[in-house]
Protein backbone atom coordinates (compact mmCIF):
# COMPACT_ATOMS: atom_id res chain seq x y z
CA UNK A 1 0.00 0.00 0.00
CA UNK A 2 1.04 3.61 -0.52
CA UNK A 3 1.80 5.96 2.34
CA UNK A 4 -1.64 7.49 1.75
CA UNK A 5 -3.45 4.20 2.25
CA UNK A 6 -1.17 3.21 5.13
CA UNK A 7 -2.02 6.50 6.83
CA UNK A 8 -5.78 6.21 6.38
CA UNK A 9 -5.87 2.53 7.35
CA UNK A 10 -3.73 3.23 10.39
CA UNK A 11 -6.03 6.09 11.39
CA UNK A 12 -9.18 4.01 10.94
CA UNK A 13 -7.79 1.04 12.86
CA UNK A 14 -6.72 3.23 15.77
CA UNK A 15 -10.11 4.91 15.78
CA UNK A 16 -12.10 1.67 15.65
CA UNK A 17 -9.92 0.04 18.32
CA UNK A 18 -10.62 2.97 20.62
CA UNK A 19 -14.36 3.36 20.03
CA UNK A 20 -15.64 0.58 22.35
CA UNK A 21 -13.54 1.77 25.29
CA UNK A 22 -13.91 5.54 24.95
CA UNK A 23 -14.06 7.22 28.37
CA UNK A 24 -12.74 4.11 30.11
CA UNK A 25 -10.50 4.80 33.08
CA UNK A 26 -6.76 4.29 32.51
CA UNK A 27 -6.29 2.23 35.65
CA UNK A 28 -9.01 -0.15 34.49
CA UNK A 29 -7.41 -0.51 31.06
CA UNK A 30 -3.86 -0.97 32.34
CA UNK A 31 -5.10 -3.74 34.63
CA UNK A 32 -6.68 -5.46 31.64
CA UNK A 33 -5.35 -3.92 28.38
CA UNK A 34 -7.42 -4.13 25.21
CA UNK A 35 -5.38 -5.80 22.48
CA UNK A 36 -7.98 -6.72 19.86
CA UNK A 37 -10.86 -5.21 17.93
CA UNK A 38 -14.03 -5.16 20.02
CA UNK A 39 -17.64 -4.16 19.49
CA UNK A 40 -20.76 -3.31 21.47
CA UNK A 41 -18.87 -1.34 24.10
CA UNK A 42 -19.26 2.32 25.00
CA UNK A 43 -21.31 2.73 21.81
CA UNK A 44 -23.72 0.04 20.65
CA UNK A 45 -21.99 -0.60 17.33
CA UNK A 46 -20.26 -3.73 15.93
CA UNK A 47 -16.51 -4.25 16.01
CA UNK A 48 -14.56 -2.32 13.44
CA UNK A 49 -16.86 0.70 13.63
CA UNK A 50 -15.10 4.03 13.40
CA UNK A 51 -16.10 7.35 14.96
CA UNK A 52 -16.08 11.03 13.97
CA UNK A 53 -12.29 10.86 13.52
CA UNK A 54 -12.52 8.66 10.43
CA UNK A 55 -15.85 10.07 9.23
CA UNK A 56 -14.49 13.62 9.10
CA UNK A 57 -11.24 12.40 7.56
CA UNK A 58 -13.13 10.64 4.76
CA UNK A 59 -15.38 13.67 4.25
CA UNK A 60 -12.30 15.90 3.92
CA UNK A 61 -10.72 13.54 1.41
CA UNK A 62 -13.93 13.33 -0.62
CA UNK A 63 -14.17 17.12 -0.73
CA UNK A 64 -10.56 17.58 -1.87
CA UNK A 65 -11.05 14.96 -4.60
CA UNK A 66 -14.26 16.55 -5.91
CA UNK A 67 -13.04 20.13 -5.56
CA UNK A 68 -9.61 19.31 -6.97
CA UNK A 69 -8.11 21.20 -4.07
CA UNK A 70 -8.91 22.45 -0.59
CA UNK A 71 -12.21 24.37 -0.54
CA UNK A 72 -13.24 24.94 3.08
CA UNK A 73 -16.85 25.69 2.16
CA UNK A 74 -17.10 22.35 0.39
CA UNK A 75 -15.38 20.56 3.29
CA UNK A 76 -17.90 22.12 5.67
CA UNK A 77 -20.75 21.02 3.41
CA UNK A 78 -19.39 17.47 3.37
CA UNK A 79 -19.19 17.52 7.17
CA UNK A 80 -22.82 18.63 7.24
CA UNK A 81 -23.71 15.67 5.00
CA UNK A 82 -22.06 13.45 7.59
CA UNK A 83 -24.15 14.97 10.40
CA UNK A 84 -27.44 15.44 8.54
CA UNK A 85 -27.43 12.42 6.21
CA UNK A 86 -25.20 9.93 8.06
CA UNK A 87 -22.79 9.94 5.13
CA UNK A 88 -19.24 8.71 5.85
CA UNK A 89 -20.42 6.63 8.82
CA UNK A 90 -19.55 2.95 9.33
CA UNK A 91 -23.10 1.74 10.03
CA UNK A 92 -25.37 4.37 8.46
CA UNK A 93 -25.86 6.06 11.81
CA UNK A 94 -24.08 9.02 13.43
CA UNK A 95 -23.02 8.08 16.95
CA UNK A 96 -20.04 10.29 17.81
CA UNK A 97 -19.61 14.07 17.54
CA UNK A 98 -18.29 16.74 19.89
CA UNK A 99 -20.42 19.70 20.95
CA UNK A 100 -17.86 22.08 19.44
CA UNK A 101 -18.12 20.39 16.04
CA UNK A 102 -21.91 20.15 16.15
CA UNK A 103 -22.45 23.82 17.07
CA UNK A 104 -19.82 24.99 14.58
CA UNK A 105 -21.52 23.14 11.75
CA UNK A 106 -24.86 24.57 12.83
CA UNK A 107 -23.37 28.06 12.57
CA UNK A 108 -21.98 27.23 9.15
CA UNK A 109 -25.36 25.89 8.03
CA UNK A 110 -26.92 29.25 8.91
CA UNK A 111 -24.16 31.56 7.66
CA UNK A 112 -22.46 29.50 4.92
CA UNK A 113 -19.20 31.08 6.09
CA UNK A 114 -16.82 28.24 6.97
CA UNK A 115 -14.02 30.56 8.09
CA UNK A 116 -16.09 32.10 10.89
CA UNK A 117 -18.10 29.08 12.01
CA UNK A 118 -15.57 27.51 14.37
CA UNK A 119 -15.48 27.94 18.12
CA UNK A 120 -13.06 30.58 19.38
CA UNK A 121 -13.36 30.26 23.17
CA UNK A 122 -10.70 28.29 25.09
CA UNK A 123 -13.43 25.79 25.97
CA UNK A 124 -13.65 24.83 22.28
CA UNK A 125 -10.07 23.56 22.11
CA UNK A 126 -11.10 19.93 21.80
CA UNK A 127 -9.87 17.48 19.15
CA UNK A 128 -12.49 18.28 16.51
CA UNK A 129 -10.10 19.72 13.94
CA UNK A 130 -6.94 17.87 14.98
CA UNK A 131 -8.46 14.46 14.24
CA UNK A 132 -9.16 15.40 10.60
CA UNK A 133 -5.74 16.85 9.75
CA UNK A 134 -4.23 13.74 8.14
CA UNK A 135 -5.66 14.44 4.65
CA UNK A 136 -4.40 18.02 4.94
CA UNK A 137 -0.89 16.81 5.83
CA UNK A 138 -0.94 14.38 2.90
CA UNK A 139 -2.15 17.13 0.57
CA UNK A 140 0.55 19.55 1.72
CA UNK A 141 3.27 16.92 1.30
CA UNK A 142 2.30 15.67 -2.15
CA UNK A 143 1.59 19.17 -3.48
CA UNK A 144 4.96 20.32 -2.06
CA UNK A 145 3.52 23.37 -0.35
CA UNK A 146 5.63 25.99 1.40
CA UNK A 147 5.32 26.43 5.15
CA UNK A 148 3.32 29.63 4.61
CA UNK A 149 0.79 27.78 2.46
CA UNK A 150 0.71 24.92 4.98
CA UNK A 151 -0.06 27.41 7.74
CA UNK A 152 -2.80 29.02 5.64
CA UNK A 153 -4.47 25.66 4.92
CA UNK A 154 -4.24 24.51 8.52
CA UNK A 155 -5.66 27.82 9.74
CA UNK A 156 -8.60 27.70 7.34
CA UNK A 157 -9.46 24.02 7.69
CA UNK A 158 -9.18 24.00 11.47
CA UNK A 159 -11.34 27.13 11.70
CA UNK A 160 -14.36 25.31 10.27
CA UNK A 161 -14.89 23.86 13.74
CA UNK A 162 -12.00 24.96 15.98
CA UNK A 163 -10.82 28.53 15.43
CA UNK A 164 -8.96 29.17 18.68
CA UNK A 165 -5.23 29.69 18.13
CA UNK A 166 -4.33 26.77 20.44
CA UNK A 167 -6.27 24.37 18.22
CA UNK A 168 -4.61 25.82 15.13
CA UNK A 169 -1.11 25.48 16.59
CA UNK A 170 -1.88 21.87 17.58
CA UNK A 171 -3.01 21.09 14.05
CA UNK A 172 0.04 22.80 12.54
CA UNK A 173 2.44 20.80 14.71
CA UNK A 174 0.69 17.53 13.84
CA UNK A 175 0.73 18.32 10.12
CA UNK A 176 4.41 19.25 10.19
CA UNK A 177 5.25 16.08 12.14
CA UNK A 178 3.51 13.93 9.53
CA UNK A 179 5.20 15.76 6.67
CA UNK A 180 8.63 15.20 8.21
CA UNK A 181 7.88 11.48 8.46
CA UNK A 182 6.55 11.35 4.89
CA UNK A 183 9.89 12.88 3.91
CA UNK A 184 11.65 9.84 5.39
CA UNK A 185 12.49 11.04 8.87
CA UNK A 186 12.18 8.68 11.82
CA UNK A 187 9.74 9.65 14.55
CA UNK A 188 12.72 10.67 16.70
CA UNK A 189 14.19 12.84 13.93
CA UNK A 190 10.80 14.36 13.16
CA UNK A 191 10.22 15.21 16.80
CA UNK A 192 13.61 16.95 17.02
CA UNK A 193 12.63 19.08 14.03
CA UNK A 194 9.31 19.91 15.70
CA UNK A 195 11.17 21.12 18.78
CA UNK A 196 13.60 23.23 16.71
CA UNK A 197 10.96 24.79 14.46
CA UNK A 198 10.70 28.62 14.44
CA UNK A 199 7.02 28.96 15.29
CA UNK A 200 7.26 32.75 15.61
CA UNK A 201 7.03 32.89 11.81
CA UNK A 202 3.30 32.40 12.20
CA UNK A 203 2.38 32.48 15.87
CA UNK A 204 2.74 34.85 18.79
CA UNK A 205 5.20 33.15 21.14
CA UNK A 206 2.95 33.80 24.14
CA UNK A 207 0.53 31.19 22.80
CA UNK A 208 3.31 28.62 22.58
CA UNK A 209 3.66 28.44 26.35
CA UNK A 210 0.85 25.88 26.23
CA UNK A 211 3.22 23.65 24.25
CA UNK A 212 6.30 23.95 26.51
CA UNK A 213 6.25 20.28 27.53
CA UNK A 214 6.24 19.29 23.89
CA UNK A 215 8.71 21.82 22.49
CA UNK A 216 10.99 23.02 25.29
CA UNK A 217 11.11 19.68 27.09
CA UNK A 218 11.39 16.13 25.77
CA UNK A 219 7.91 14.63 26.00
CA UNK A 220 9.30 11.09 25.65
CA UNK A 221 10.99 11.34 29.04
CA UNK A 222 7.75 11.82 30.95
CA UNK A 223 6.14 8.94 32.78
CA UNK A 224 2.75 7.60 31.74
CA UNK A 225 1.23 9.22 34.83
CA UNK A 226 2.28 12.61 33.49
CA UNK A 227 0.54 12.06 30.14
CA UNK A 228 -3.10 13.17 29.95
CA UNK A 229 -5.54 11.67 27.47
CA UNK A 230 -8.64 13.86 27.67
CA UNK A 231 -10.19 15.79 24.78
CA UNK A 232 -7.97 18.91 25.06
CA UNK A 233 -6.10 19.17 21.74
CA UNK A 234 -2.71 19.82 23.35
CA UNK A 235 -3.05 16.74 25.56
CA UNK A 236 -4.01 14.61 22.55
CA UNK A 237 -0.97 15.86 20.65
CA UNK A 238 1.32 15.18 23.61
CA UNK A 239 -0.12 11.70 24.16
CA UNK A 240 0.20 10.81 20.47
CA UNK A 241 3.84 11.85 20.21
CA UNK A 242 4.66 10.26 23.58
CA UNK A 243 3.24 6.92 22.45
CA UNK A 244 5.02 7.04 19.08
CA UNK A 245 8.34 7.79 20.79
CA UNK A 246 7.91 5.02 23.36
CA UNK A 247 6.81 2.15 21.10
CA UNK A 248 8.53 0.33 18.24
CA UNK A 249 5.79 -1.26 16.15
CA UNK A 250 2.37 -0.45 14.71
CA UNK A 251 0.69 -2.92 17.03
CA UNK A 252 2.36 -1.63 20.18
CA UNK A 253 1.63 1.99 19.19
CA UNK A 254 -2.11 1.32 18.79
CA UNK A 255 -2.32 -0.73 21.98
CA UNK A 256 -0.34 1.90 23.85
CA UNK A 257 -2.53 4.73 22.57
CA UNK A 258 -5.95 3.26 23.29
CA UNK A 259 -5.05 1.95 26.74
CA UNK A 260 -4.26 5.46 27.94
CA UNK A 261 -8.01 5.73 28.45
CA UNK A 262 -10.52 8.58 28.09
CA UNK A 263 -10.36 9.83 24.46
CA UNK A 264 -9.23 6.45 23.18
CA UNK A 265 -10.57 6.83 19.65
CA UNK A 266 -8.95 10.26 19.18
CA UNK A 267 -5.52 9.27 20.41
CA UNK A 268 -5.81 5.92 18.65
CA UNK A 269 -6.55 7.56 15.31
CA UNK A 270 -3.91 10.29 15.64
CA UNK A 271 -1.31 7.69 16.58
CA UNK A 272 -2.48 5.20 13.96
CA UNK A 273 -2.25 7.66 11.07
CA UNK A 274 1.45 8.29 11.71
CA UNK A 275 2.25 4.72 12.79
CA UNK A 276 0.73 3.50 9.52
CA UNK A 277 3.25 5.58 7.58
CA UNK A 278 6.17 4.61 9.82
CA UNK A 279 5.56 0.85 10.00
CA UNK A 280 3.61 0.23 6.74
CA UNK A 281 0.79 -2.16 5.92
CA UNK A 282 2.65 -5.41 6.62
CA UNK A 283 2.85 -4.47 10.29
CA UNK A 284 -0.92 -4.09 10.67
CA UNK A 285 -2.53 -7.22 12.16
CA UNK A 286 -4.71 -8.84 9.50
CA UNK A 287 -7.51 -9.46 11.96
CA UNK A 288 -7.69 -5.74 12.73
CA UNK A 289 -7.94 -4.87 9.04
CA UNK A 290 -10.48 -7.61 8.37
CA UNK A 291 -12.70 -6.35 11.19
CA UNK A 292 -13.09 -2.83 9.78
CA UNK A 293 -16.54 -1.81 8.63
CA UNK A 294 -17.02 -0.61 5.02
CA UNK A 295 -13.53 -1.48 3.80
CA UNK A 296 -14.70 -1.23 0.18
CA UNK A 297 -15.77 2.37 0.75
CA UNK A 298 -12.48 3.23 2.47
CA UNK A 299 -10.49 1.54 -0.31
CA UNK A 300 -12.41 3.33 -3.07
CA UNK A 301 -12.01 6.76 -1.52
CA UNK A 302 -8.36 6.17 -0.64
CA UNK A 303 -7.58 5.05 -4.21
CA UNK A 304 -9.19 8.21 -5.56
CA UNK A 305 -7.26 10.36 -3.10
CA UNK A 306 -4.01 8.60 -4.01
CA UNK A 307 -4.69 9.16 -7.72
CA UNK A 308 -5.48 12.83 -7.19
CA UNK A 309 -2.43 13.54 -4.99
CA UNK A 310 0.11 11.60 -7.04
CA UNK A 311 -0.92 12.34 -10.61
Amino acid sequence: MSDIKNCIYGLTIGDAMGVPIEEYDRKRLLNKPVTKMLGWGNYYVPEGSWSDDTSMTLATMDSIIESKGVDITDIANKLCEWVNDNKYTPTGELFSITDTTRFSLMRFWDSKNALTSGGVKPSTNDNGSLIRMSPIALYCFYKKLSDKKIYDLVYKTSSITNANIISIISCFIYVKLMIYILNGKTIEEAYKLIRRYKYDKFFDLSYLEEFDRLIKEDISKLSIDEIESDNFCVHALEATIWVLLNTNSFESAIIGAINLGECTDNIGSLTGAIAGIVYKNKSMPKEWIDSLQRKDFINKLTRKYNTYLTK
